[in-house]
This record gives structure tokens, sequence and C-alpha cells, in this order.
């Protein structure tokens, strides 16, 4: 209930002041991706599109940007993780054969791997 209420807090105010942004500006400005010409000697000068957009724009690519870097740079302890897990696994598989070879039968109900290592 609390992390509702803070974002609702949080992305409200900013939702808000985005669009009022947005229409603060919107007159258009020239984009040229060629950036050894300038906008006055240029035959074509670019593309006009509001300002707000090229921001938006720019804002979305540097979060796509911004996550696809994290997501590599944890790919470390994803594969880690992985690893300890499926150890896990064998090494529970493994106990219970010993149980069951022994003729030990767990008591109550056997605990997840999971639960275990306290993963989640």
């Amino acid at each position: 209930m609390a992390n509702r209420i803070v974002g609702w807090v949080i992305l409200v105010p900013l939702c808000l002041g985005l669009i009022l942004f947005a229409l603060a500006n919107r007159h258009f400005v020239a984009i040229n991706f060629n950036p050894f010409v300038s906008v006055e000697g240029a035959v074509v000068p670019g593309y006009g599109v509001p300002l707000f957009v090229v921001l938006y724009v720019v804002l979305l690519v540097g979060v796509l940007l911004g996550g696809i870097a994290t997501w590599f740079a944890q790919s470390r302890h994803r594969r880690g993780e992985k690893h300890w897990r499926r150890e896990a696994h064998q090494l529970n598989g493994e106990l219970e054969n010993l149980r069951r070879n022994n003729g030990q039968t767990p008591s109550g109900q056997p605990a997840e791997v999971d639960d275990l290592l306290e993963l989640r």
C-alpha cells in the first residue's frame, strides 16, 4: 500500500511536469544529422520538429541504453545465481536419494531448495 501511495506522489507530479514542459516547448527546431554543416549554410536546413519531441526521444533512448548497459553489467551475477541454483537442486536430489537408500523418511514436508537458501 505504501509503494502505491509513494508511486502516486512521485509519478503524478512528474507526469504533470512533463506535460507542462511539452506545452511550453512546442516551437519547431531544426534537426540536422550532419555535424559539419552549419544550419545557416545548409541547402536544406534539416527537419523541423517540436523541441519537446526531440528531448523526449533523447530521454527514451538514454533510458533504453542505460537499461541495456545494466542488463549486460549484471550478466555475471545472473550467471553465478544460475550456477548456485543448479548446484543446490543437484545437492537436494542427492540428499533425497541418500534418504531413500537409507530408509529414512523426511520429517514433514521437504523444504524447497530456494527456501533453504533464502533465494526468494
